[in-house]
């Protein structure tokens, strides 16, 4: 069975695994803890640990529990109680943390009432903070804020020395293919990427590295990039390492344009003579789809595509 590290974190990495764990793939998914908003912020502050909620979101990805089950973990209170905002699965995270007190004794007992399929991982478990260097050397600590500056981010830092969980390093000796997934570049990718270790360790994989391309601009981060803009982005930290890239090539529907617009997102164009120059391969499909009135990628679609490149290449 082939085995393929996935990086990322929330939406777009939960979203891939959808698809995925419909395969038959060894699955490892990766993901940040410095998430600072909403419930897992409040949760952080209060109870001094690491991001509980994209491992959450992401386990529920990687679910094969039923719909009532499912619907109870992600059932979250009203905010006007005394638990506003948080959910249940949240919640159940930060109460095994306590009892447990580190993820890798927490998350295989929410995996086994969850039924989940393949691993997943925190990149670390020390509670820290992500730090965004803007062009004047001024620094953004949070990654809420960082998502809410809308400045030009040139650097990212953690608040201090990341350990890196050493079974993170292990599974990436191991795969077939390590994979960067959709999603924000500055707060689920890099936090990954702008660790020394995970550098070193991508540039040693003799993996195919593989990025699966945001399919709109993310205002303030991403604004009027190609793919290549994007690919260039982890390079910088990576080196030249990315292999293949999968991007959209369906023109969006009217109604498509226009949701994008109200979130100040415009298309991810495939500017493939830059792609070329680089040196990575296109996958290009039609993988863009209206999902809960969001634009995303067709989970199965995607996946199928990345199952059928591992296939191709053996």
């Amino acid at each position: 069975m082939k085995k393929i590290v996935i990086f990322g974190g929330g939406s777009g990495l939960s979203q891939l695994l959808k698809g995925l764990k419909q395969f038959p793939l060894d699955i490892t998914a990766v993901v940040s803890v410095s998430d600072n908003g909403k419930s897992t912020g409040r949760l952080r502050e209060e109870f001094k640990i690491p991001a509980v909620g994209d491992i959450t979101k992401v386990l529920m990805a990687m679910s094969s529990a039923n719909k009532d089950v499912k619907d109870v973990f992600n059932y979250r209170f009203k905010d006007d109680s005394s638990i506003g905002n948080h959910s249940i699965k949240n919640l159940i995270m930060a109460a095994l943390l306590d009892l447990k007190g580190d993820f890798a004794h927490s998350i295989p007992i929410l995996c086994s009432l969850l039924d989940v399929k393949g691993k997943l991982l925190p990149l670390t478990e020390d509670n820290v903070d992500l730090i965004g260097i803007t062009k004047t050397g001024e620094e953004i600590v949070g990654e809420e804020q960082v998502t809410k500056s809308r400045r030009t981010i040139v650097d990212l830092k953690y608040s201090k020395k990341v350990v890196v969980n050493q079974k993170v390093l292990d599974e990436m000796k191991k795969a077939d293919l390590i994979i960067f997934s959709s999603g924000s570049l500055l707060t689920s990718i890099m936090p990954h990427l702008i660790v020394p270790e995970i550098q070193e360790a991508i540039k040693n994989s003799k993996a195919k590295k593989m990025y699966i391309s945001n399919m709109i601009t993310q205002p303030g981060e991403t604004d009027n990039f190609k793919v290549s803009d994007h690919i260039k982005v982890l390079e910088k930290y990576v080196g030249p390492n990315i292999d293949v890239v999968i991007a959209n090539n369906k023109k969006l529907t009217s109604s498509e344009k226009i949701l994008a617009k109200s979130e100040g997102k415009d298309p991810v164009q495939i500017d493939l003579k830059e792609l070329k120059k680089l040196g990575v391969e296109v996958i290009a499909d039609g993988v863009a789809k209206i999902e809960d009135g969001y634009i995303r990628h067709d989970s199965l679609k995607t996946a199928y595509l990345i199952f059928s490149y591992l296939m191709d290449g053996e």
